[in-house]
């Protein structure tokens, strides 16, 4: 790693900080199979069906992204505190913060046991972009970058190297390298892509031993893998509960051995009940809710106010101090409070505030261009303890701008987020962003930006595209900051999401493991945790 590289990570990653019926005695991880992966001892954790097959570069959602960073390696990993280390990378450098040279470490394996080589790396790229995936876009500073085609910018120079060219110079762009759509996909995965995103040869810690579908899915050591991420355990269990609050009941009765989140009804309580055991504290987890841009009543100028409008209906402060236990803070910005750069007074923030005067105000001038009619939903997942606050935010909006103004549930994860990736949401819907690295650019692009991977409102402004741009290609961190918060005035004028709240990393574990760490991106270190 050049000194420039390493100068720019210990800058950028200085404000992150670490973080979403009974079980049997299997479940419990006193007993297990040993064909299933060698051992019996297993870590049981919480998690989520997948949306997506397990491929780098069409998962972007917490369920399929937690698995992924643990069966799969990418150039770089994150510690517990967001600093930047090699895995698969010997060294990334770069003379001009454009054409960087790659160089892997020689002899690493997928748990096939095929050599992890260069074009491992550009085949991935190359096919996420091709196929127009999910996580293209992440791609997209390199050179010839276009969905639907090959890049320019990815030449194999050996087994063990190859170059990346960016279009422009981007010197946070080694920044991004420890997230898994940067993984590489073994061979067998350009000969039957279906099996491969079912069971992909693992280039991480751990690998696929079962998958059962909406229920759990093993993970087991790798051998092959070599890296600095050692699993300290015979492997994870990571089960798929339907509810928050039944998987909270397990964790109390040892039934499940690391939680990263906490059901509304124990925010009061479960700091006493777990003890020394619970965990609290600041994490990179935004949350908001989303409007698609071409729904009725939220186009245009219309949109723009009555997005306003919503936005100072809602009493944040109560709501994160009665439902949350001020677990949750009000979200001043639209990135999270733990990463540099961060400011809670940017021009137009207070369009944040709670102000129903003024909400009212801006409703009327809306329902002057189109009077309003029908009911505001706000739809959200089951399975994941939201009901409680998104009744609270229906409640504030109705009671402020006295309309018709509910929650509607889905059963779960999977199935709220397939219909909004497809776009055929008629309603508002939950959103939010647990960062994938520690740079509130990553918080910016993705959801916000024209075409971004994660942009599930399909919002477009030139003007905010054309910032982040010019922030990326600055000098120095100090001036690409300064542009991206011009970029997220332009976003308090737009609303295109609903900033609500920051969350705290909540959780918890059983009394049956130690060595516990939550992340700064609030995610477990699984492969540390120990059996007692």
């Amino acid at each position: 790693m050049n000194k420039k590289f390493t100068a720019l990570a210990a800058l950028s990653m200085a404000g992150a900080l670490v973080l979403a019926g009974c079980s049997n005695a299997a479940d419990s991880g006193n007993a297990g199979n040993s064909a299933e992966g060698g051992g019996t001892n297993y870590i049981i954790g919480y998690g989520s069906e997948p949306e997506s097959p397990l491929l780098p570069g069409d998962t972007n959602e917490t369920g399929g992204g937690r698995i992924l960073t643990m069966i799969g390696s990418s150039l770089f990993y994150y510690d517990a505190d967001g600093v930047t280390h090699p895995d698969l990378a010997e060294s990334v450098t770069s003379d001009d913060s454009q054409v960087y040279t790659v160089v892997l470490k020689k002899g690493q394996k997928f748990s096939d046991g095929t050599e992890v080589k260069a074009e491992n790396f550009t085949k991935a790229w190359n096919y996420a972009v091709k196929e127009s995936l999910k996580q293209a876009s992440f791609f997209s500073s390199i050179k010839g970058f276009e969905e639907g085609k090959e890049m320019e910018g990815l030449e194999v120079v050996d087994d063990y190297t190859f170059k990346v060219t960016l279009a422009q110079p981007e010197a946070d762009w080694p920044l991004r390298l420890g997230y898994s759509a940067y993984q590489p996909m073994a061979d067998s995965a350009f000969t039957d892509i279906k099996a491969y995103g079912e069971n992909p040869p693992a280039s991480g810690p751990y690998k696929v031993s079962k998958w059962n579908h909406n229920e759990d899915i093993l993970l087991v050591p790798n051998e092959t893998y070599t890296g600095p991420r050692k699993p300290m355990n015979d492997g994870v269990k990571l089960k798929f509960y339907p509810e928050l609050p039944a998987a909270y009941t397990d964790l109390i009765a040892d039934n499940l051995d690391v939680l990263d989140a906490i059901p509304d009804i124990a925010l009061t309580t479960f700091k006493t009940e777990l003890g020394d055991r619970a965990v609290n504290k600041p994490s990179a987890l935004f949350y908001s809710f989303t409007i698609d841009t071409d729904e009725k009543h939220f186009a245009g100028e219309e949109g723009k106010l009555r997005r306003q409008a919503i936005s100072m209906a809602i009493n944040r402060p109560e709501i994160t101090e009665k439902i949350f236990n001020n677990v949750k803070s009000p979200a001043k910005d639209f990135t999270a409070p733990v990463l540099q750069g961060y400011s809670d007074s940017i021009k137009g923030s207070e369009v944040l505030a709670y102000n129903p005067d003024k909400a009212k105000e801006l409703w009327a001038q809306a329902n002057a261009i189109s009077p309003w009619e029908g009911q505001f939903k706000l739809a959200y997942n089951s399975d994941g303890g939201h009901q409680s606050w998104v009744d609270a935010v229906a409640n504030s909006i109705k009671n402020t701008l006295e309309i018709d103004a509910v929650g509607e549930a889905y059963p779960d994860f999977k199935s709220l987020r397939t219909k909004v990736s497809k776009h055929e949401m008629e309603t508002a819907y939950r959103t939010g962003w647990l960062a994938d690295y520690p740079s509130q650019y990553n918080f910016l692009a993705p959801i916000y930006a024209t075409g971004g991977s994660s942009n599930d409102g399909n919002y477009s402004n030139p003007e905010f595209d054309k910032l982040l741009k010019e922030g990326l290609a600055a000098k120095n961190v100090e001036d690409a900051l300064a542009k991206f918060t011009q970029a997220q005035e332009i976003l308090m004028q737009d609303l295109p999401a609903i900033p609500l709240w920051y969350s705290n990393s909540t959780g918890g574990y059983s009394t049956k493991v130690q060595n516990v760490t939550v992340g700064w991106d609030s995610n477990p270190l699984y492969y540390q945790i120990t059996k007692k």
